[in-house]
């Protein structure tokens, strides 16, 4: 036997070796508790949404689900950490739209790809953003918004520079044909909070946040930013239905593993995390928080991750002045 034969034998033998070692992890896994890095602090509505799923993922798996909070660079430091870890399905992450597509678009250093060095699993949880107005405003819809902006000096509040509040209102604008001023403040409390008062007159916020001043008329919704009305506020139209032809955005969280984690560790997962999301149960505590159950498979995560990041690369080009 040559050399070379001999080389191509032990070469195929390992390739067979490790293809036979990535079906076993598949077979039995899991084998001991998974860790979940959640981007974000306790108490948030991604940590609520991670510990609601928690348990029942944990029965259909049969293995503990070991929840670690890791907030940071908006996100980023989790979903870096599930980037580098073991593609053996037993550190996962809980990442939202910022880290898994918006901060592309913004030419945001980061230290991994979401479209290379990570696996999809779904998305877990959606929630619209809703354009509301001062009670003062004199508008109730988007055409009065938008002749009203064409008349006198309007400003639009958003939950902070670079966030997905931000690239709503400066799509808003777009879609629009006008140029109403952006307002960053520090979250969207307080740009409800000036909404309220009459020191802004237009805000991006968002459902858990507006939802008790909108049921006193502390403030006025002039359309939410989902495709349809959203289940939670069928009062509220859409952007889209009132002249804005596919304007849509909303925040999103879902489950992503290392890049090379075995196909049938992420179909088995898949399969645990969709089922669990179509739970009455779950779907309930979700809802409570504002938000809707999105269970996809891998590849309509994946798609839906790319279908993202163009939007807001498209938007962030448009501005002129976004772009990092």
């Amino acid at each position: 036997m040559s050399v070379v034969t001999a080389f191509i034998r032990c070469a195929v033998a390992i390739v067979i070796c490790c293809g036979a070692a990535s079906a076993a992890v598949a077979q039995t896994w899991p084998e001991r508790p998974i860790r979940l890095l959640i981007s974000f602090p306790p108490g948030g509505s991604s940590d609520a949404v991670g510990r609601i799923i928690q348990p029942g993922l944990e029965k259909r798996l049969g293995r503990s689900i070991v929840i670690e909070n890791r907030p940071g660079a908006g996100g980023m430091i989790a979903i870096d950490a599930v980037a580098k870890a073991a593609p053996d399905g037993y550190t996962l992450g809980l990442g939202g739209a910022g880290a898994l597509g918006g901060n592309v678009a913004l030419g945001e250093k980061m230290s991994y790809d979401p479209r290379k060095d990570v696996t999809p699993v779904t998305v877990l949880s959606g929630s619209p953003f809703i354009l509301a107005a001062a009670p003062s405003l004199p508008a109730k819809s988007v055409q009065d918004v938008v002749a009203l902006a064409k008349r006198q000096k309007l400003a639009i509040g958003h939950g902070g520079n670079g966030t997905l509040m931000h690239l709503t209102a400066e799509m808003f604008n777009q879609m629009a044909g006008i140029k109403v001023p952006l307002v960053p403040y520090r979250g969207i409390a307080p740009v409800v909070t000036d909404l309220i008062g009459g020191h802004v007159a237009l805000g991006i916020v968002d459902p858990p946040s507006a939802l008790s001043a909108l049921e006193a008329g502390q403030i006025k919704a002039i359309g939410i930013s989902s495709k349809a009305r959203f289940p939670r506020m069928k009062d509220i139209p859409t952007v889209a239905e009132q002249g804005l032809r596919d304007f849509e955005s909303f925040g999103w969280f879902g489950i992503i593993a290392p890049a090379k984690t075995p196909p049938h560790v992420i179909a088995k997962l898949n399969g645990a995390l969709v089922a669990e999301l179509k739970e009455p149960s779950v779907v309930e505590r979700i809802r409570a928080l504002g938000a809707e159950p999105m269970p996809q498979t891998p590849a309509e995560f994946s798609a839906f991750i790319l279908r993202e990041i163009d939007k807001w690369t498209k938007v962030v080009a448009a501005s002129g002045d976004l772009k990092k």
